[in-house]
């Protein structure tokens, strides 16, 4: 007669009790979680104000580039000597073209007539004709020179308007542009003013504000002996 298989039961479950857990690796440790969470932000925070380090630098840039565009464009900040009698100035327009300084040592064994305006100046404009006038008629005798000083728009407006951009040209120096006209006797942002200089660059006279035809033509016969 064939014997019955046992069948083996599990040990009965004691009343409640949990099976234990799968192990599916290393629990993290108590507050991992939040140092990770916190390098995280701290991570991003350096990034961040890198971000915002490279922005402002990049401003500051712009700014400095805009700042020496200006000084360039309307003179202020440019490099010279402001001596009355021995001045030193960057040349403009056609004049730079051909010489980058316009040095008063050069009209050595010739009188100069130096006039300064700038493109905002009334005055200039109502002179100007008058000095075009009478510097083709003394062409090769007398040596005029134009600088724009206390310039803060086109420095060529007012020659080209008058038709003097032959004359050698020239800016005024320093932070406003106008140390040469101030050391000349001009208050600051005044003009026009001329300057008037014998053959060996001593200076002779100086007229601030605008003078007219007959005005000129009589200090070039007084300082020069011009007949006209």
């Amino acid at each position: 007669m064939a014997k019955k298989k046992s069948r083996s039961k599990p040990p009965a479950r004691k009343q409640g009790s949990k099976p234990a857990p799968v192990s599916k690796g290393q629990a993290p440790a108590p507050g991992a979680k939040k140092q990770q969470r916190s390098a995280v932000r701290a991570a991003a925070a350096r990034k961040k104000q890198k971000t915002q380090t490279v922005v402002i630098w990049s401003v500051l840039g712009l700014v400095l580039v805009g700042v020496l565009a200006a000084s360039v464009l309307f003179g202020g900040g440019a490099s010279g000597v402001s001596e009355p009698e021995a001045w030193d100035l960057p040349a403009m327009g056609a004049t730079a073209d051909t010489q980058e300084r316009v040095i008063l040592a050069e009209f050595s064994g010739s009188p100069t007539v130096v006039n300064f305006f700038a493109s905002w100046c009334i005055e200039c404009d109502r002179e100007l004709p008058f000095f075009a006038t009478v510097s083709r008629e003394l062409e090769g005798r007398v040596d005029f020179v134009g600088v724009a000083s206390a310039e803060t728009g086109n420095a060529l407006f007012m020659p080209e308007r008058h038709g003097v951009d032959w004359w050698p040209l020239a800016r005024d120096v320093g932070g406003g542009g106008n140390d040469l006209a101030v050391a000349l006797g001009a208050r600051p942002r005044a003009m026009p003013l001329t300057a008037f200089y014998d053959e060996s660059g001593q200076l002779l006279d100086v007229q601030l504000g605008s003078i007219n035809e007959a005005t000129l033509r009589g200090n070039l016969m007084e300082f020069y002996g011009i007949e006209f």
